[in-house]
């Protein structure tokens, strides 16, 4: 059986109900009438950042009448779901100096038991529990309202990242959660699954991704690998049956993201979909969608579940989209492939100390929903000029071919490292087992550099620390990456003085994590090389001639996540960069793919709709419609479920890189998106947005 839709009229869980449909059976509006939607309200919350670097990726909930969810700055929030007026706010950075208001919240988890009524959610390293009546902290639970999420992971919890952003599940009196951690080189923080207590904060039970001594997996990772690596965490979200007591929980790689000489082997549990007995988090079963994960190729979105029909019987399964742009669909009591999947061979790896897995799988239905090869025909041809600048980029970097390992030379994504699929995951009318899902198809281009300096070209203290921690992000010559939210640090000293810069490494900043393993001496080299002060303080140290004297074990980092665009900002690959797709699970056929988005310039000078780069998800409604914002034109629009044909589209304040909501109060359906912006470098919002029918008009 499939959990319960969205109920009648409300929003009641993320993404929709507990089997992650983003599926509506609400159909007042419909086909015939979508074009009417007007705006019904506004709710803006005030925190929106200037700088452009707040986000709004909430998708609210809806519970008599009543819409909770996050700001801007991470505060929550409950509305009247008919007017968008404020009925209470709290605030979880108040009175705690040094706490940082910058990052994501994807959504919060309502949980009820008579006059019991309470959200959790989680902002930082915490998770609270906040009366849904008032708003304020449940004293009763963990301390004072709130649970440290770092302890219990059985390492220091003053030297780990732990934030999770995305909402556990509950099942019964329990929440399972994941959390996010640091992908990059150095220390990382265990993805273990936990199940907390909803009344108490007590931790129940813990599922370890990086199995311990005697337990199933272990034998996939080095023998001591427990103790040292992280990662393989869930930081998308989950799906529950709750008839029979699973809980299915997709895992990202492990840490290090590109480069996994220190944890050869298959490693069990990342890059997995969990089957857990939701009671005791027991494993019941799982599948591995890439082994030893040299790619990033987390699994991005909660598996949705559904009903599918083969050969004249009903069989319940779980599909999970990738960011690869596969759909694989398994049978939900056992795992098995309900399509044939095929484990291909992949090339080698010539990066010191790598050794990749020999093969990875492929799923031979459905196809995939983005390309999957980036050859020289694919080259854009928006321009002569573009066209001669991307090739000459193609020739130098490695031919690409799928699961093409990271290399000094420069080896090409496609699906890019934001999908294919992202955490907007895909929708399911399970009335009819046909899967939506929205996907990228732009290429990036990864580069691997050593981080030990070469003979003659020796590297200062703070030259190699910033190329080993910091170059990831803000790029080898500090430019940033505006359209990930990562700032530049080339006048950092601006902005920041040397104590303020030192006090971000040591505790982290939003989506900046804590680097509270590096010494004194090496926090105050990279921040002397921040500011242009090396060799006027006590930690500059000059050239480090030896692997000894480096910060990390890992040979190798990478310049930064950076989109491939051709001179003017466009993918480097021709069109479509963005789509929308129904497939059909019961057959595994697709039944349209159409481009999601169009750049208005382009359109100007008479170019089809190209797609465009899209994060947040779908809903599906039982009035035949698919309702979808994503796009970085800053637009939502709606769909004919059978057609792929668009039937209304209308401008935001910001984009809204959401997943919408629908719901019913007072008789009148409303959809609702959070408008938060601040994704390639794009404006930053504050708002929420409904829509509806004009008053009278819902026939």
């Amino acid at each position: 059986m499939v959990a319960v839709f969205a109920a009648d009229r409300d929003w009641p869980v993320y993404l929709g109900d507990k089997a992650s449909t983003h599926f509506s059976s609400l159909t007042q509006i419909n086909r015939k009438n979508v074009h009417r939607l007007q705006m019904a309200w506004t709710c803006h919350s005030g925190d929106g950042r200037q700088d452009n670097r707040s986000q709004i990726q909430c998708n609210p909930l809806v519970i008599g009448g009543v819409l909770y969810g996050t700001s801007a700055q991470l505060k929550l929030l409950a509305l009247e779901a008919a007017t968008g007026r404020e009925l209470w706010r709290f605030d979880p950075f108040a009175g705690r100096s040094g706490a940082s208001s910058l990052g994501v919240n994807r959504g919060v988890v309502y949980w009820a038991d008579g006059q019991d009524r309470r959200i959790l959610f989680t902002a930082g390293q915490f998770l609270y529990a906040i009366d849904a009546s008032n708003g304020k902290p449940l004293e009763s639970f963990g301390q004072s309202g709130r649970v440290d999420i770092r302890e219990g992971l059985g390492r220091d919890p003053s030297k780990l990242y732990v934030i999770p952003t995305t909402p556990g599940v509950v099942y019964r009196d329990l929440l399972v959660l994941g959390s996010r951690v640091s992908e990059g080189p150095g220390p990382s923080s265990p993805g273990h699954i936990r199940a907390y207590h909803v009344r108490t904060g007590q931790l129940v039970w813990t599922f370890h991704t990086i199995p311990y001594p005697g337990e199933p997996g272990y034998e996939t990772w080095p023998p001591d690998a427990w103790k040292y690596m992280g990662g393989a965490n869930c930081w998308t979200g989950m799906a529950v049956d709750e008839d029979r007591g699973m809980v299915f929980i997709p895992t990202g790689s492990a840490a290090f993201d590109f480069w996994g000489g220190n944890r050869i082997g298959q490693n069990l549990y990342a890059n997995c979909l969990l089957a857990l007995d939701a009671a005791t988090g027991r494993r019941i079963w799982h599948f591995q969608f890439v082994h030893h994960d040299v790619w990033d190729r987390d699994l991005p979105a909660p598996p949705n579940l559904l009903t599918v029909r083969r050969d004249g019987k009903r069989i319940d399964a779980v599909a999970q989209v990738t960011k690869s742009g596969h759909v694989f669909v398994l049978n939900r009591e056992t795992g098995e492939p309900l399509f044939p999947i095929e484990e291909r061979p992949v090339p080698p790896s010539d990066l010191q100390g790598e050794s990749v897995w020999p093969t990875q799988p492929f799923p031979v239905k459905p196809a995939p929903f983005a390309r999957q090869m980036f050859t020289a025909d694919l080259i854009t041809d928006i321009s002569r000029e573009s066209y001669v600048a991307v090739l000459e980029k193609f020739i130098k970097v490695r031919p690409h071919l799928p699961f093409m390992p990271p290399s000094t030379q420069g080896t090409i994504i496609l699906p890019g490292f934001d999908g294919g699929a992202e955490w907007g995951g895909a929708a399911v009318d399970p009335r009819r087992g046909i899967l939506y899902v929205n996907g990228n198809e732009m290429p990036w281009i990864l580069t691997m550099v050593e981080t030990k300096a070469k003979a003659g070209a020796q590297l200062s203290s703070g030259r190699q620390i910033y190329n080993q921690i910091c170059a990831a992000c803000h790029g080898i010559s500090r430019e940033g990456d505006p359209a990930r939210a990562y700032p530049t640090l080339a006048n950092i000293g601006q902005k920041l003085k040397k104590p303020e810069i030192l006090q971000l490494l040591d505790s982290g900043r939003g989506n900046m994590p804590a680097f509270a393993f590096l010494t004194q001496p090496q926090k105050e080299a990279v921040t002397d090389l921040l500011l242009g002060q090396e060799g006027s303080g006590s930690g500059d140290r000059g050239a480090v001639p030896d692997s000894a004297e480096l910060v990390l074990d890992e040979p190798y980092s990478h310049t930064g996540y950076n989109r491939w665009l051709d001179t003017n900002g466009y993918p480097a690959v021709k069109p479509p960069w963005g789509t929308l797709n129904a497939i059909d699970l019961n057959t595994g056929e697709y039944l349209w793919r159409i481009p999601l988005g169009e750049v208005p310039e382009l359109k100007a000078k008479g170019i089809p709709p190209t797609g465009m780069e899209n994060y947040g998800g779908p809903v599906v409604t039982a009035g035949g419609l698919v309702f979808i914002a994503a796009t970085k034109d800053e637009m939502i629009r709606a769909f004919d479920q059978d057609s792929g044909k668009m039937l209304w589209q209308t401008n935001l304040p910001a984009g809204g890189y959401a997943t919408p909501a629908t719901y019913v109060v007072n008789g009148r359906q409303f959809l609702v998106i959070a408008c938060g912006g601040g994704k390639m470098g794009t404006k930053s919002g504050d708002a929420y947005v409904a829509f509806a029918l004009p008053p009278g008009k819902g026939k």
